[in-house]
């Protein structure tokens, strides 16, 4: 609760009056405008607004004098927790909104996979947003770097791991966290080679065995990530899409699962494939990642044992074979399924279905 007092304290008391203890619990974001009524939004999705009363000038001053700097992407943090305060700027670049959005670790959260990485695999956990990827990986820093003994780095790229402030949360135990730099007009870099350039310090300058890696979205980090996997270096790393199959396809990101490119066939090989098309993705490498996550919900896990296999199904319009493991709460986890899932072919629109 305390934890949750130290967001509270930044935005003006009117609004916050009206949070109970109970509330604050479950409380997920506080949305305020200038102009409008201010929102409580809770973590069960329901929404409370506080009208009939408006957001004044005032009430933005308020929160700017408690914080004072927010950096290149609007955002800003409070030392040693997860939370987190972004601003809405309006086009003379003065602010007029905040979104107060509270950080929650879970200490378990990294369980159904903690033989994945007691074992050194390279692991790439998707899913769709707000599912919960940032809060395994935290767990998984903290699990690698306490239990297992490892040497653990994170790249934070976008302070969601440690946290916005310079003193990391606790709740990543024993490993280090290194900060993207804020952006620098006399040296242009994109976002993208920033976080690939602070992968290449985590190995280099301070000896990383195993690296954490959150939102893989760029085609200059996934390749500087496949290679440090080839150096030894145990990667766990987050990437954008809902399932495997929508990094198969992504250019950007299709380097880490086996590059897929297009081959060329003869009529009389595609006759003895059983294809009508002449042009086919095929894979051209082994994936750099050797196990694949999907977090379909909190309680719900995807496992790619065998990534090669399962992108080549996708490929071949196939059900790739994945395990899937529950979570049964007290972080155990029940017993895995292995089972097939019918993935759409590779031309088809994403959709993912967790089978029984």
């Amino acid at each position: 609760m305390a934890d949750v007092d130290a967001l509270l304290a930044l935005i003006p008391r009117w609004i916050t009056a009206g949070v109970a203890p109970r509330d604050a619990a479950d409380l997920e974001e506080v949305v305020v405008d200038l102009g409008r009524a201010p929102q409580l939004r809770f973590l069960d999705s329901t929404a409370i607004s506080l009208a009939p009363r408006e957001v004044t000038t005032e009430d933005v001053q308020y929160v700017i004098g408690r914080v004072t700097r927010f950096r290149e992407d609007n955002r800003a943090g409070i030392e040693r927790t997860l939370h987190r305060i972004a601003c809405v700027r309006d086009r003379y670049h003065e602010i007029v909104g905040f979104t107060f959005r509270i950080g929650r670790s879970v200490d378990a959260a990294a369980e159904p996979i903690a033989d994945l990485l007691a074992e050194g695999h390279h692991v790439l956990v998707i899913g769709p947003p707000g599912v919960g990827k940032t809060t395994v990986l935290r767990s998984a820093a903290a699990l690698l770097a306490g239990r297992i003994g490892r040497r653990v780095v994170i790249a934070d790229t976008s302070n969601e791991i440690g946290g916005d402030g310079r003193v990391p949360h606790p709740a990543i135990g024993g490993a280090r966290r290194l900060q993207v730099p804020l952006f620098d007009p006399s040296r242009p870099t994109t976002l993208g080679d920033r976080q690939a350039h602070l992968v290449l310090q985590a190995v280099v300058n301070h000896g990383a065995e195993s690296l954490i890696v959150d939102e893989i979205g760029f085609e200059s980090d996934a390749r500087v990530v496949r290679t440090m996997t080839r150096r030894g270096v145990q990667l766990v790393a987050t990437a954008h899409g809902r399932r495997l199959q929508d990094v198969v396809l992504n250019p950007d990101l299709a380097c880490l699962v086996g590059d897929p490119r297009p081959v060329v066939l003869s009529a009389e090989e595609a006759a003895r494939a059983g294809v009508s098309r002449h042009t086919v993705l095929e894979r051209t490498e082994p994936p750099a990642f050797d196990r694949v996550v999907e977090v379909a919900r909190r309680d719900l896990f995807v496992i790619h044992r065998d990534v090669a296999a399962s992108v080549d199904a996708v490929l071949s319009g196939l059900a790739p074979p994945v395990e899937v493991r529950r979570t049964a709460g007290a972080g155990r986890t029940e017993h895995p399924q292995s089972q097939e899932r019918a993935d759409a072919p590779p031309n088809a629109a994403p959709s993912w279905s967790a089978g029984s």
